[in-house]
């Protein structure tokens, strides 16, 4: 869903008690923004229906099955599936995946990828986003436990390397607009 700017303090009544408590913890505008128009979504979507959390701080729906969110600049999405864990990532194409690559790039992705190009390299790190909430864990190092390689154009393999297992999905990418935007659309697989 798209937005333009506009005061969240008029669309409190499109959130449930506990996510209104946690709206006026929020200092920053955008913050707030992005948190208004991800339950403006939901309402649309699901009703006042409440928006859980793990404690690995991934959203989930009683009811509904496994949810992943996400949000930039103007626009906010939810991913819904109910049968398995989903991962859903959305990234405006600038050139901040391009100047930090280093930071997220193994040394095979490197020899793999097109690192001048700043949609490549946007693809990547949203990727590795998608790949980051389907992780089921913290503390991950983007550039050694999330790796990629791709099957197509728009079918990437992603794998996590996790201390007990790896897990391997299969994630869509694609371009919509000036976003890129990163959806697993089948169940993670254990290695």
């Amino acid at each position: 869903m798209r937005f333009e700017q506009f005061d969240p303090n008029d669309f409190i009544d499109h959130l449930t008690p506990e996510e209104t408590e946690r709206f006026f913890s929020f200092k920053n505008l955008k913050r707030r923004q992005e948190f208004v128009a991800t339950r403006v979504l939901r309402h649309q979507l699901f009703g006042f229906s409440h928006i859980h959390y793990t404690e690995h701080g991934a959203p989930y729906m009683e009811d509904e099955g496994f949810i992943s969110i996400s949000h930039a600049p103007g626009i906010v999405g939810i991913a819904i599936c109910r049968d398995f864990q989903i991962g859903l990532d959305i990234e405006p194409l600038r050139p901040k995946a391009l100047l930090l690559k280093t930071k997220f790039l193994s040394e095979e992705e490197t020899q793999r990828f097109e690192t001048s190009s700043e949609l490549e390299m946007t693809k990547v790190w949203s990727a590795k986003e998608a790949l980051y909430k389907l992780a089921g864990r913290k503390q991950l190092i983007f550039k050694t436990d999330l790796l990629l390689k791709k099957q197509t154009e728009t079918i990437w393999e992603g794998r996590i390397i996790n201390p007990n297992a790896h897990l391997k999905a299969e994630l869509n990418i694609f371009v919509k607009d000036e976003y890129i935007i990163t959806v697993n659309d089948s169940p993670i697989l254990i290695q």
